[in-house]
């Protein structure tokens, strides 16, 4: 595969899993881009031991780490008021939610559920993060139990406020 190949298969997935990691795309895209930075200056040196998507995923997830380490700040759990001209444009609503909704999670929650949504098989996304594939699946189960309940809480109080209204 070229660079330009795995570039165009893997930068849109990349930026979502940032974006589902930080919730701020300017920050996502910046992450990316060091992403790919990364994987240009080191295709070579691929040792090919994993499969090229685990190897970015796994570069990507590791940016992520360190840049929220160097900013040493907290999350967002509100939405970026400029969200809506930034995220792509096909977004729904509901998916506008469900990236608020995943950077409310906890860091290692958010990347599985990322990678997760992004279709990797649960053995790659156990390689990824370091943990067992069987602990892989309960996470993403009560991970998306917890996902759940928060649109379940949010339609709730959407209801509430229309009554008021």
């Amino acid at each position: 595969m070229t660079f330009e190949e795995i570039y165009n298969t893997y930068s849109p997935r990349v930026y979502r899993l940032c974006m589902g990691y930080v919730n701020d795309s300017t920050w996502a895209k910046d992450i990316t881009q060091e992403t790919f930075i990364s994987v240009w200056q080191n295709l070579g040196k691929f040792r090919q031991e994993s499969s090229v998507g685990t190897w970015i995923f796994r570069i990507a997830s590791n940016n992520c780490l360190r840049q929220l380490e160097r900013e040493k700040k907290n999350l967002k759990s509100e939405m970026p008021i400029d969200i809506e001209e930034k995220l792509m444009e096909d977004n729904s609503e509901q998916e506008k939610l469900l990236f608020r909704f995943i950077s409310e999670l906890e860091e290692t929650d958010r990347l599985i559920i990322s990678l997760e949504l992004e279709e990797l098989p649960q053995a790659q996304i156990a390689e990824i993060i370091g943990i067992s594939e069987g602990n892989v699946r309960v996470k993403i189960h009560r991970i998306k139990e917890k996902l759940l309940k928060k649109f379940q809480e949010h339609e709730q109080l959407q209801r509430h406020k229309a009554t008021l209204a």
